[in-house]
């Protein structure tokens, strides 16, 4: 079934996250890889919808060599109503009778590894929602990389290919992310990407006063929309 034949699922709810993009599908292919899958049994949960909520962008623009108060606000804020929008999703879910699981939005559960109980752009990418920019992150073909992702397992066999559904990628020659990075971790694509290097970097990020998390921006400032889209 698609997402608009589960009754009630998006009236009101996304209402609350105007712009969202939402893309559902079969993540069986996926599920074993889920940190998740090491804590709990998920199996039934063979379905996952995932929304991808736009930042706004003019909170990035005194992001240039690393976050801002007013990004980490937005960051902070959008993630809030992100992990609402998909409680209230999953609650309508058990509603109709199905099982659901909100994943958070931006909860680690290996602060080295830098893993959450769901990759949320594992299942965006596979689901059709973007692809793995230079940056690691998930490029949207409207948005680039300024965009949060949440995830909800789900037992609904739903079906919402998402606007890059078939699309390996699309930043073509664009290497505006790896002009910028104060880390040095963007090269040629997710593959030679330097996590360590950015994790040391939002590290440093973290103690700066008032910002308290490991957030940085700069790439995603730099990638509005990817090149030719």
């Amino acid at each position: 079934m698609s997402l608009e034949t589960l009754p009630s699922l998006t009236d009101g709810v996304l209402a609350e996250a105007p712009g969202a993009s939402i893309a559902a599908g079969d993540i069986r292919d996926l599920r074993g890889g889920f940190a998740l899958a090491e804590m709990q049994d998920l199996d039934g949960l063979d379905y996952a919808i995932s929304l991808a909520f736009p930042l706004p962008p003019e909170c990035l623009g005194g992001v240039k060599t690393g976050p801002t108060l007013l990004y980490k606000h937005a960051y902070t804020q959008v993630n809030y109503l992100m992990d609402r929008v998909a409680l209230m999703v999953a609650l309508r879910l058990h509603q109709t009778g199905r099982r659901a699981l909100a994943i958070p939005a931006s909860q680690l559960i290996d602060w080295e590894g830098l893993r959450a109980h769901v990759d949320h752009r594992q299942v965006a990418v596979h689901l059709g929602q973007g692809w793995y920019g230079r940056n690691n992150l998930l490029v949207t073909p409207s948005r680039g990389a300024q965009v949060r992702l949440v995830t909800i397992l789900t037992d609904a066999e739903c079906d919402e290919p998402g606007p890059a559904a078939g699309r390996d990628s699309g930043c073509g020659s664009c290497r505006r992310c790896a002009a910028v990075c104060p880390a040095g971790a963007i090269h040629d694509g997710p593959r030679d990407f330097d996590r360590p290097a950015c994790a040391q970097k939002t590290r440093e990020f973290e103690k700066i006063r008032g910002i308290g998390q490991r957030i940085c921006g700069v790439c995603v400032r730099a990638c509005p929309r990817p090149e030719g889209s």
